[in-house]
């Protein structure tokens, strides 16, 4: 640990809210833009800050800053005066959690779980602010300026907390007008040569999405895409056979199920976030809802006949 000269006293409140802002953000120049100040007065303060502490709080990371291991008490700190003055902004407000949320998920997990859950807390929360990217990624120690992420298959982090939410059922699909054409596989070895419709596996980073079914492995790569959207559209337009999400492709009348019983993945998805984000009553807040919301549509993730 790199020892700098102790200033007499204690850290600065504001400095260490500052200490959040740049773990939230990522970047001194973010931190300045939300802050409404200028970068040079981001660094002046981080470095009144680590004068005060008397060792480094910020680590370099390819994405931005992180808060250095020996910080970890610091940004703890600071979390406690940040949700002491949301209580103190909020009295009045009766149980309102204010703040911005920001997170990373999968496109499916997005639309189909994040965006209802999220919505059916604005009317109580008017103060909750949630930002979304979509992406399908590995899993980081640390990704400046998200609070918390969900990905499809188990995470291996060390410093976060990671948190198993449900499991979701990949199948294959074509559409109607494309099986009328070319006939309806009755068994997995039909399936040889065939136009699959499935992700770009060279720059694909989830290793549960890199292995699914094996009778895939026999077909031949016709369109590929990043985008699960891009793969329904594929398969609805007639272009091969689709490797879908089940409750993603179930919106879709025009598609049909091929050989349900025998091709087929389960998936899971899983959340990751650092311990600080999660004692944040918003994050808190946004997380319960997708906890609920996912349990909710158990079901419909698994491909599983309601009642």
């Amino acid at each position: 640990m790199e020892s700098l000269p102790r200033a007499p006293g204690r850290p600065s409140a504001d400095d260490l809210l500052l200490l959040r802002e740049v773990a939230t953000h990522g970047t001194f120049l973010h931190v300045a833009d939300a802050l409404g100040v200028a970068h040079s007065t981001v660094a002046r303060r981080v470095r009144s800050l680590e004068k005060a502490l008397g060792y480094r709080v910020l680590a370099r990371t390819p994405d931005g800053w992180a808060v250095a291991p020996q910080a970890e008490a610091a940004l703890r700190a600071a979390e406690r005066i940040h949700a002491a003055l949301t209580e103190f902004e909020g009295a009045g407000a009766t149980e309102r959690v204010l703040g911005v949320v920001r997170l990373s998920a999968t496109e499916g997990f997005t639309t189909h779980v994040v965006i209802p859950a999220v919505t059916a807390l604005r009317e109580p929360h008017p103060g909750l602010s949630v930002e979304m990217i979509t992406t399908t990624r590995q899993a980081a120690e640390y990704r400046p300026g998200i609070d918390f992420e969900v990905m499809v298959g188990k995470p291996t982090v060390r410093r976060a907390d990671i948190e198993k939410l449900g499991d979701y059922r990949l199948g294959l699909y074509a559409s109607r007008d494309y099986l009328a054409e070319h006939g309806t596989p009755g068994r997995p070895a039909d399936l040889d040569g065939l136009p699959l419709i499935y992700f770009v596996e060279s720059v694909l980073q989830v290793d549960a999405l890199g292995a699914p079914s094996k009778a895939l492995g026999r077909m031949h790569s016709a369109l590929s895409s990043t985008s699960v959207y891009m793969h329904i559209a594929a398969t609805a337009a007639g272009g091969g056979f689709g490797y879908l999400p089940c409750f993603m492709a179930a919106q879709h009348p025009s598609l049909v199920r091929v050989l349900p019983e025998t091709v087929t993945d389960v998936l899971p998805y899983w959340l990751v976030a650092r311990s600080e984000s999660l004692r944040r009553p918003a994050v808190a807040l946004v997380v319960a809802a997708l906890r609920e919301r996912t349990r909710t549509l158990r079901g419909l993730l698994l491909d599983q006949p309601s009642g």
